[in-house]
């Protein structure tokens, strides 16, 4: 951020309304959300860790809290491949945002937009051919 000195609180309070990721939506009460590439929940909040899918994988994007005056280095992207079992991602990511001191309050967020990425990610099945039912089942089964 921009000094220690300054909490990140006050910050976040004097610039929430002039942020660039920032999306006002009117209809449905005025919510406000967010296209950061880092927010979890795209709601324009306090809040932030990164997962974006990848080809057929999944990419983890968090953020260094030891470098918080070189934006350049301060983010770490963790990729997961196609190959690459579920719950392993789950646990790594839980891992990620839990254990190593991150943001524990994000684990079942971020497990939860795993889960979504790797659905999307599912080939997709072919329509079942329709039954036919009632008479028109019936007149089929004659004419076999």
């Amino acid at each position: 951020m921009a000094s220690s000195n300054i909490s990140n609180d006050l910050i976040w309070q004097i610039t929430r309304n002039q942020n660039s990721y920032l999306v006002n939506r009117n209809s449905g009460g005025g919510f406000q959300f967010s296209r950061d590439p880092l927010n979890l929940v795209n709601k324009h909040s306090y809040k932030a860790v990164g997962v974006q899918a990848t080809e057929n994988g999944v990419a983890v994007t968090t953020k260094k809290p030891s470098n918080p005056n070189q934006p350049g280095q301060n983010l770490v992207t963790v990729t997961y491949g196609p190959k690459t079992s579920t719950r392993k991602i789950y646990k790594g990511v839980a891992d990620r945002t839990a254990k190593n001191n991150y943001r524990a309050d994000l684990r079942e967020e971020a497990v939860a937009r795993v889960s979504a990425v790797r659905r999307s990610q599912l080939p997709k099945k072919d329509t079942p051919a329709k039954k036919a039912r009632g008479s028109k089942a019936n007149k089929a089964e004659e004419s076999e």
